[in-house]
Protein backbone atom coordinates (compact mmCIF):
# COMPACT_ATOMS: atom_id res chain seq x y z
CA UNK A 1 0.00 0.00 0.00
CA UNK A 2 1.30 3.47 -0.87
CA UNK A 3 0.11 6.82 0.48
CA UNK A 4 1.14 10.43 -0.10
CA UNK A 5 0.36 13.25 2.29
CA UNK A 6 1.12 16.62 3.76
CA UNK A 7 0.06 17.47 7.28
CA UNK A 8 -2.92 19.63 8.22
CA UNK A 9 -1.89 22.00 11.03
CA UNK A 10 -5.11 21.75 13.06
CA UNK A 11 -5.11 17.96 12.88
CA UNK A 12 -1.44 17.79 13.90
CA UNK A 13 -2.05 20.07 16.87
CA UNK A 14 -4.90 17.80 17.98
CA UNK A 15 -2.67 14.72 17.53
CA UNK A 16 0.05 16.34 19.64
CA UNK A 17 -2.53 16.96 22.37
CA UNK A 18 -3.42 13.27 22.30
CA UNK A 19 0.28 12.44 22.50
CA UNK A 20 0.89 14.64 25.52
CA UNK A 21 -2.23 13.53 27.36
CA UNK A 22 -1.45 9.85 26.71
CA UNK A 23 1.79 10.12 28.69
CA UNK A 24 1.43 8.55 32.15
CA UNK A 25 3.43 11.22 33.95
CA UNK A 26 1.33 14.03 32.45
CA UNK A 27 -1.94 12.27 33.29
CA UNK A 28 -0.72 11.76 36.86
CA UNK A 29 0.24 15.43 37.15
CA UNK A 30 -3.17 16.53 35.81
CA UNK A 31 -4.95 14.26 38.28
CA UNK A 32 -2.89 15.60 41.20
CA UNK A 33 -3.49 19.22 40.19
CA UNK A 34 -7.23 18.53 39.81
CA UNK A 35 -7.36 16.92 43.28
CA UNK A 36 -5.44 19.88 44.72
CA UNK A 37 -7.77 22.39 43.04
CA UNK A 38 -10.87 20.49 44.17
CA UNK A 39 -9.57 20.17 47.73
CA UNK A 40 -8.76 23.87 47.86
CA UNK A 41 -12.27 24.70 46.55
CA UNK A 42 -13.89 22.53 49.24
CA UNK A 43 -11.68 23.94 51.99
CA UNK A 44 -12.36 27.48 50.79
CA UNK A 45 -16.13 26.82 50.79
CA UNK A 46 -15.94 25.66 54.43
CA UNK A 47 -13.72 28.67 55.26
CA UNK A 48 -10.76 26.51 56.26
CA UNK A 49 -8.27 28.29 53.99
CA UNK A 50 -7.78 31.81 52.74
CA UNK A 51 -8.95 32.88 49.29
CA UNK A 52 -5.31 33.10 48.15
CA UNK A 53 -4.84 29.32 48.45
CA UNK A 54 -7.97 28.72 46.38
CA UNK A 55 -6.80 31.27 43.81
CA UNK A 56 -3.38 29.61 43.57
CA UNK A 57 -4.97 26.18 43.08
CA UNK A 58 -7.28 27.49 40.38
CA UNK A 59 -4.51 29.42 38.66
CA UNK A 60 -2.27 26.34 38.67
CA UNK A 61 -5.05 24.29 37.09
CA UNK A 62 -5.70 26.89 34.36
CA UNK A 63 -2.00 27.25 33.54
CA UNK A 64 -1.55 23.49 33.32
CA UNK A 65 -4.54 23.00 31.02
CA UNK A 66 -3.59 25.89 28.76
CA UNK A 67 0.00 24.61 28.58
CA UNK A 68 -0.95 21.11 27.48
CA UNK A 69 -3.77 22.21 25.22
CA UNK A 70 -2.23 25.21 23.43
CA UNK A 71 1.38 26.05 24.26
CA UNK A 72 3.14 22.66 24.06
CA UNK A 73 1.50 21.50 20.81
CA UNK A 74 2.13 24.91 19.24
CA UNK A 75 5.80 24.92 20.25
CA UNK A 76 6.37 21.39 18.95
CA UNK A 77 4.58 22.18 15.67
CA UNK A 78 6.61 25.34 15.05
CA UNK A 79 9.96 23.71 15.85
CA UNK A 80 9.48 20.54 13.79
CA UNK A 81 10.03 21.03 10.08
CA UNK A 82 8.60 17.54 9.55
CA UNK A 83 5.05 18.84 9.61
CA UNK A 84 5.68 21.07 6.58
CA UNK A 85 7.04 18.32 4.28
CA UNK A 86 5.27 16.20 1.69
CA UNK A 87 5.67 12.47 2.44
CA UNK A 88 5.34 9.21 0.58
CA UNK A 89 4.94 6.02 2.61
CA UNK A 90 5.02 2.46 1.37
CA UNK A 91 3.68 -0.29 3.62
CA UNK A 92 4.71 -3.86 2.96
CA UNK A 93 4.43 -7.12 4.85
CA UNK A 94 7.95 -7.03 6.33
CA UNK A 95 8.69 -3.28 6.47
CA UNK A 96 7.58 0.21 5.59
CA UNK A 97 9.39 3.24 4.21
CA UNK A 98 9.01 6.96 4.74
CA UNK A 99 10.28 9.40 2.14
CA UNK A 100 10.18 13.02 1.09
CA UNK A 101 11.94 15.10 -1.57
CA UNK A 102 15.25 14.84 0.33
CA UNK A 103 15.31 11.04 0.56
CA UNK A 104 13.73 7.90 1.88
CA UNK A 105 14.29 5.59 4.84
CA UNK A 106 13.06 2.03 5.33
CA UNK A 107 11.90 0.81 8.77
CA UNK A 108 11.32 -2.72 9.94
CA UNK A 109 8.12 -3.36 11.85
CA UNK A 110 10.23 -4.46 14.84
CA UNK A 111 11.56 -0.90 15.21
CA UNK A 112 8.06 0.33 16.07
CA UNK A 113 7.60 -0.20 19.82
CA UNK A 114 3.85 0.50 19.91
CA UNK A 115 1.16 2.45 18.11
CA UNK A 116 -1.83 4.53 19.06
CA UNK A 117 -4.87 5.37 16.96
CA UNK A 118 -6.60 8.72 17.28
CA UNK A 119 -9.46 10.17 15.20
CA UNK A 120 -7.16 11.57 12.48
CA UNK A 121 -3.88 9.64 12.79
CA UNK A 122 -2.02 6.46 13.48
CA UNK A 123 0.86 7.30 15.86
CA UNK A 124 3.83 4.99 15.27
CA UNK A 125 6.16 5.13 18.30
CA UNK A 126 9.85 4.27 17.89
CA UNK A 127 10.62 5.16 21.51
CA UNK A 128 8.92 6.89 24.41
CA UNK A 129 9.03 10.30 22.72
CA UNK A 130 9.97 9.56 19.11
CA UNK A 131 6.95 8.98 16.90
CA UNK A 132 5.63 9.45 13.38
CA UNK A 133 2.09 10.48 12.46
CA UNK A 134 0.32 8.71 9.61
CA UNK A 135 -2.81 10.68 8.60
CA UNK A 136 -5.93 8.62 8.03
CA UNK A 137 -7.22 11.04 5.40
CA UNK A 138 -4.29 10.11 3.15
CA UNK A 139 -5.78 6.67 2.53
CA UNK A 140 -8.00 6.31 -0.53
CA UNK A 141 -10.92 4.72 1.33
CA UNK A 142 -12.11 3.52 4.71
CA UNK A 143 -11.23 0.00 3.55
CA UNK A 144 -7.57 1.03 3.31
CA UNK A 145 -7.76 2.54 6.81
CA UNK A 146 -9.18 -0.76 8.07
CA UNK A 147 -6.43 -2.64 6.22
CA UNK A 148 -3.79 -0.40 7.80
CA UNK A 149 -5.29 -0.90 11.26
CA UNK A 150 -5.22 -4.67 10.75
CA UNK A 151 -1.61 -4.55 9.53
CA UNK A 152 -0.54 -2.52 12.56
CA UNK A 153 -2.29 -4.86 14.97
CA UNK A 154 -0.64 -7.85 13.30
CA UNK A 155 2.87 -6.41 13.12
CA UNK A 156 3.03 -4.34 16.33
CA UNK A 157 2.18 -6.28 19.45
CA UNK A 158 1.76 -3.39 21.89
CA UNK A 159 -1.08 -0.94 21.35
CA UNK A 160 -2.02 2.07 23.47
Amino acid sequence: MRIEFTYNKNQVLQALRYHFLSRKEIRLMIILVNVFALASAILFYFKQILPLAFLVGSLLWFILMISFWYFLPGIVYRRASTFKDHFIMNFEEDSFSVGNERGSRPWSWESVKHFMETPNFFHLYFGSTSFFLVPKNSFASSDEVFEMRSLLKKKIKKQR
